[in-house]
């Protein structure tokens, strides 16, 4: 039997390494824009520092007898349950923060 080739024109071949070229091209610009800009810098910031507050609540106070176990200090309030909202409002800050979108400059 014999063999068939496919011949393919000049012009579809050009055609189709033209538009491939393109599409790279386009590719590239759109790789070089910046994933965040100056805002979402800023709530990444604001984000962390809340965060970083509720840490430091969480960790609280020092006791003054380290022989005794005081119930009031160790299950504060502030330790149980303003320091986790402190921290939860950071994390949603921070989920804000990096799908905030930038602003179209017209």
């Amino acid at each position: 039997m014999a063999e068939r080739k496919v011949v393919v024109p000049p012009t579809s071949a050009s055609t189709i390494r033209s538009s491939t070229l393109r599409e790279s091209a386009a590719a590239k610009q759109k790789a070089r824009l910046p994933l965040f800009e100056k805002d979402n810098y800023l709530w990444m910031g604001i984000g962390a520092v809340v965060i970083a507050i509720g840490m430091i609540v969480m960790a609280g106070g020092k006791n003054s007898d380290p022989n005794q176990f005081d119930y009031n200090l160790v299950y504060s309030t502030s330790r149980i349950t303003i320091a986790p909202i402190l921290i939860l409002a950071g994390l949603g800050i921070e989920i804000f923060a990096i799908f905030k979108r930038p602003k179209v400059q017209q």
